[in-house]
């Protein structure tokens, strides 16, 4: 496995150690302006700040006060992990406090740090004497413990505390949080174990996510014992100690597994825990597996958003090309882990294609998870709306909610937004690589020199990214790496006074690299080809053979009804010989470019009172699209369900 020694320590939720067997390390890179600077504006101005009145309302900040003894009352909350969603939101928060400069705070970031504080001050109250905390078992099971691991969650709620302590070190230095997490933990070691390890519990949780928690903190602590858990905790899936189902990650160890199965979150957030301890411990079994079951998940079971998970019951990932449209579950968690998971694969190989999903995702499937205003969720992301459909709401719904019964999403979609710088550059021991194109800057070190690069682009809206750089060494050479996406067919870059297309700049594994001696002021203009285009399905995706979609750069596209009115989308033909034609609309959706396209109305007769005829009876066949022409306005699928309730589609019928 490749190696090679971190340049520069990136504060992010990723920090592999110096002796990890990684490619590339997180670099440093600071979101300016641009899309994903006002995405992450709103996650810091309404959203994250929004987080503790929500958690109060729902109860999660009241059953910590209950086992604190501060408060008196019924539990609240009809679910094991609520708990957890206190922790997200801590690590958001944290994350969030990591961007203000000390003393520079102003009065949001000192009302945030005082309500983390006051947060953080609680669940240390509540927590027993041995380091365990659990509010559901600890009220609503007097007491019991790990007597449930199958349903009860008390591993992945205290994955998501080290997570959220280690955070709040990073972005503060404080040690607060960080003690609870190590007494947990110590706690967690104190009683699971292999056979003959002198522990009292061989088992595993229901929900992976302890893992990637436990090799954090072992990266942040030093301690092996957390690593050497987390490597127990991974390879205890697969052999029958949660009843041998695939929702559990529990049919087939993970090693010897040839593709993703059962509940989309807890298999991605194996995963995750297995590329750490891949890149920890050097593992190649270990790399190989996660390597042949990404490839396995992208090329059959993943949309086109980068959605994952094709059943509604036990949010599980489905068959391979089992890719529904109007009932796929795509549930935001599972976009985030898809990141998650393919940043740690980035890292270990090197390889483009898993930023590439990374872009598809965060755009499509993810992005589409929060409102433009940052106050309501999806959590599920279909890909169709049928016309007439009722939906008042809630989980599993269609419909933009304020909050959550299971409320695991909205805090998820707070921390990675938090922390979206982390997962854009990267450097290696002979440059600097741009995952992810933003007005910004990507900061990295050459054995203690620093390298710096500033950008400016309008992407995804314009396929132009400017770069200058800012601090490099006079008298050595180094590789600016930039991704050429998978999508993008024609590219140019100019270089200085010269200019190159594909052709005499060739792409190697996804990247375009330019390795010079460097001066500050030096210039490289990237600009890739954003024309709107129609993609195909493989043929072997039932649901949507004979469709298109529309896409430009790195966003899908869909037809809402509110752009639509007295059309029904379900009636919409696509005309395929009438070219796309691109408009930027600054009025619309908080400023997007629309794909207009040219549509037919079918006109189908009834059919009576059964819908189904024999084959060839063309007296009752669908009728032919009409040439009663329709002007179509494709929006940006992130952007759906931000004005109205009604039906969308992204896969799009053809004539």
């Amino acid at each position: 496995m490749p190696h090679s020694r971190p340049a520069q320590s990136a504060v992010g939720p990723v920090r592999p150690g110096r002796d990890a067997q990684v490619t590339l390390h997180p670099a440093t890179a600071e979101v300016r302006a641009g899309f994903w600077h006002t995405r992450r504006e709103v996650n810091a101005r309404t959203s994250v700040p929004q987080g503790p009145g929500l958690l109060e309302s729902a109860g999660n900040l009241h059953n910590l006060r209950l086992v604190a003894g501060t408060a008196q009352g019924e539990y609240q909350g009809d679910f094991p992990f609520v708990d957890s969603d206190v922790y997200k939101w801590l690590e958001a928060a944290s994350w969030q406090l990591a961007q203000a400069t000390p003393g520079e705070e102003g009065p949001e970031g000192r009302r945030l740090a005082a309500d983390v504080h006051r947060i953080i001050s609680l669940v240390a109250e509540a927590q027993q004497s041995d380091g365990y905390l659990n509010t559901w078992f600890q009220i609503r099971r007097g007491g019991e413990r790990y007597q449930d691991l199958r349903w009860g969650h008390e591993l992945y709620c205290a994955g998501h505390l080290i997570q959220a302590a280690v955070a709040h070190h990073r972005s503060t230095g404080r040690d607060e949080l960080l003690d609870v997490a190590r007494r947990f933990a110590d706690h967690i070691d104190s009683v699971f174990g292999p056979p003959g390890s002198g522990k009292p519990i061989d088992g595993v949780d229901g929900h992976p996510e302890i893992e990637t928690a436990l090799v954090e903190l072992y990266r942040e602590t030093g301690e092996r014992r957390y690593l050497d858990l987390a490597g127990h905790f991974v390879d205890s899936y697969g052999h029958g100690k949660l009843g041998g189902d695939a929702y559990s990650q529990d049919r087939v160890p993970l090693r010897s597994a040839d593709t993703v199965e059962g509940h989309a979150v807890r298999q991605l957030y194996l995963l995750a825990g297995a590329a750490d301890l891949a890149a920890e411990t050097g593992d190649a079994e270990l790399l190989g597996a996660c390597e042949r079951l990404w490839q396995a998940m992208t090329a059959t079971k993943t949309h086109l958003t980068g959605g994952l998970g094709a059943h509604h019951a036990k949010e599980d990932f489905g068959d391979p090309f089992e890719l529904p449209n109007e009932r796929a579950y795509c549930e935001t968690c599972a976009a985030i882990a898809s990141i998650q998971w393919s940043w740690r694969m980035a890292l270990l190989t090197g390889e483009a294609r898993y930023s590439d999903l990374i872009e598809r995702t965060l755009f499509n499937g993810f992005l589409a998870g929060v409102s433009l205003d940052g106050e309501s969720w999806l959590y599920v992301n279909p890909l169709q709306v049928r016309d007439g459909h009722t939906d008042s709401g809630g989980d599993q719904s269609a419909r933009r909610t304020r909050w959550f019964s299971c409320a695991c999403c909205p805090p998820n979609v707070m921390r990675l937004l938090a922390a979206l710088q982390h997962y854009l550059a990267s450097g290696d021991a002979h440059g600097l690589q741009i995952h992810q194109y933003v007005t910004g800057s990507y900061r990295g070190d050459l054995d203690g020199v620093p390298v710096a690069v500033s950008t400016h682009t309008d992407y995804p809206w314009q396929g132009t990214v400017a770069f200058t750089i800012d601090e490099s060494p006079r008298d050595r050479p180094w590789t600016l790496s930039l991704r050429i996406p998978q999508w993008c067919r024609t590219y140019r870059v100019r270089c200085g006074t010269e200019t190159y297309d594909q052709s005499d700049a060739p792409v190697s594994d996804g990247w375009l690299r330019w390795e010079r001696t460097w001066a500050p002021g030096d210039e490289v203009v990237l600009e890739l080809g954003l024309e709107p285009r129609l993609t195909v399905a493989d043929p072997r995706v039932d649901a949507v053979r004979g469709c298109v979609a529309i896409e430009r750069g790195p966003l899908v596209y869909c037809l809402e009804e509110v752009d639509h009115p007295g059309t029904g989308l379900d009636d919409i033909v696509l005309d395929t010989t009438r070219p796309l034609a691109e408009r930027h609309r600054p009025d619309l959706l908080g400023g997007v470019t629309t794909v207009v396209a040219t549509g037919h109305r079918r006109h189908i007769p009834d059919a009576g009172w059964w819908p189904y005829r024999p084959a060839g009876d063309t007296a009752l066949d669908a009728a032919p699209p009409t040439d009663e022409q329709v002007r179509l306005t494709a929006v940006p699928y992130y952007a759906w369900a931000n004005r109205q309730n009604g039906s969308m589609r992204v896969w799009l019928p053809t004539s």
